[in-house]
């Protein structure tokens, strides 16, 4: 693996990318943080950089400009400079890209389901991964979801349900692109996981499989380690952990739609090895075929 420093009128990103391409192309994935957070953090929590030679993987982690109240994603500050990122790496693999996907935990997912409702990115972008984000499918978060207060800063947890489920829980109504999309959450961010998906039914899918539970004897390898005290839904230290494992077969296009419950996990702790590899495992078996020349 080659890890290098990339920097774009003065922002700089992360770039993970294999020793030796395969012939078939590689999977780009462009890894985006959570507000509060940095690419550095963001990396941590979802290392599939450590797939990279593996799978083929060329993964881009940048930071957003933003920092008041707190860094996050805003469209007039970063979406040019996160095309740019896309760019910049398609430079780099000209019609060798032969998947991309958008992958981003909480703040990082809303604004991936902001971009993918652009016909920039729903172009380009063959799937999804939502990290503890939005759902293609409504799902409620619980009560009193945030992390510890901050001084000076607005507080999450106070924010009406209603609020809280437009930045966490809810996509409202189904994108127009076509794309794979995966969805990864704690068991005690959300009061249930649905059992049927919208967007896989959009796609000729019928009832849900459960695979085998992916167990990790190993941790994460972050948490939110700011003041105060956490809530189980915001995650305590890293722990190992079990997660389940549903997926929509028979998906026009082999598309591939799945959702990965944590058990007993909280929205900021890391994900644990084998589940990382388990959602690769998902990301690098679905179609592509947008980034790359016909024929």
């Amino acid at each position: 693996m080659i890890t290098e420093k990339v920097d774009l009128d003065g922002r700089p990103f992360t770039l993970d990318r294999p020793d030796s391409p395969p012939e078939d192309g590689v999977v780009f994935v462009l890894n985006l943080h959570g507000a509060g957070s940095l690419g550095p953090w963001q990396r941590e929590y979802f290392p599939v950089h450590d797939h990279v030679d593996e799978f083929g993987l060329v993964v881009a982690t940048p930071t957003a400009r933003t920092t008041s109240p707190f860094r996050r994603w805003v469209a007039e500050a970063d979406d040019a400079y996160l095309q740019a990122v896309v760019e910049d790496v398609l430079a780099r693999y000209p019609g060798r890209v032969r998947s991309f996907w958008l992958a981003g935990h909480s703040q990082g997912s809303i604004t991936s389901n902001r971009l993918l409702r652009t016909d920039w990115w729903a172009d380009r972008v063959d799937g999804w991964l939502s990290l503890s984000g939005v759902r293609l499918g409504q799902v409620t978060v619980v009560e009193g979801f945030g992390p510890p207060a901050q001084p000076g800063q607005p507080s999450l947890a106070a924010l009406p349900p209603e609020a809280r489920a437009r930045m966490f829980g809810v996509a409202r109504g189904l994108p127009e692109g076509e794309f794979s999309f995966v969805y990864a959450v704690g068991e005690h961010e959300i009061v249930a996981l649905p059992e049927t998906s919208p967007w896989a039914e959009r796609f000729g899918g019928g009832t849900r499989v459960r695979l085998d539970d992916v167990v990790d004897e190993q941790p994460g390898r972050v948490h939110d380690t700011r003041p105060g005290t956490p809530t189980r839904a915001w995650g305590g230290p890293p722990a190992p952990g079990t997660a389940e494992v549903y997926v929509y077969p028979e998906l026009e296009g082999d598309r591939v739609v799945a959702d990965v419950l944590r058990r007993d996990k909280g929205h900021t702790e890391g994900l644990e090895p084998r589940v990382v590899r388990t959602l690769v495992e998902l990301v690098a078996r679905a179609p592509g075929g947008k980034l790359q020349p016909a024929g």
